[in-house]
């Protein structure tokens, strides 16, 4: 074997195991439909700067399976979903209803990242008269929900 055949083999070895030390990508992933996105903050994560701090638990937390679902409400910027003890599989869902009367008119979910078990969605804007509400929907089946906020 040549010098240069080894020093190439070395250098590709060196950077496949560099590789395999690095995390792999989130597995996570926002989904929405409806109208969601039609009013503003939607689009944003809760830890926007804007939105830092001014959250609050609405309701009590609902369970399932031992999961926890969580239902939190800003008077500033909406409100989103939170799961917890989640497993693979689930998603943290809001619902939006335009005018108020519970119809779901645009939603957002997020899934459970690979090696975490927990999920929180993007903000719902609910302010204005229109509501939301908060679903922990695993393999496609909604397990629990919040009454409408």
């Amino acid at each position: 074997m040549s010098r240069r055949s080894l020093t190439t083999l070395l250098a590709a070895g060196g950077a496949a195991a560099v590789m395999a030390l690095l995390p792999t990508s989130a597995q996570a992933q926002a989904f929405s439909g409806g109208n969601y996105g039609l009013y503003g903050m939607e689009g944003q994560y809760p830890t926007t700067s804007f939105c830092t701090g001014t959250f609050r638990q609405i309701g009590p937390t609902q369970y399932a399976e031992g999961m926890a679902l969580k239902y939190f409400y800003s008077d500033k910027c909406g409100s989103f979903a939170r799961i917890e003890n989640s497993r693979p599989g689930c998603a943290a869902v809001l619902q939006r209803s335009n005018n108020g009367t519970g119809r779901n008119d645009g939603w957002v979910s997020e899934t459970v990242d690979s090696g975490i078990n927990y999920a929180y969605t993007q903000i719902g804007n609910n302010l204005n008269g229109r509501v939301s509400r908060a679903l922990l929907s695993c393999d496609g089946h909604d397990l629990v929900n919040t009454a409408w906020y």
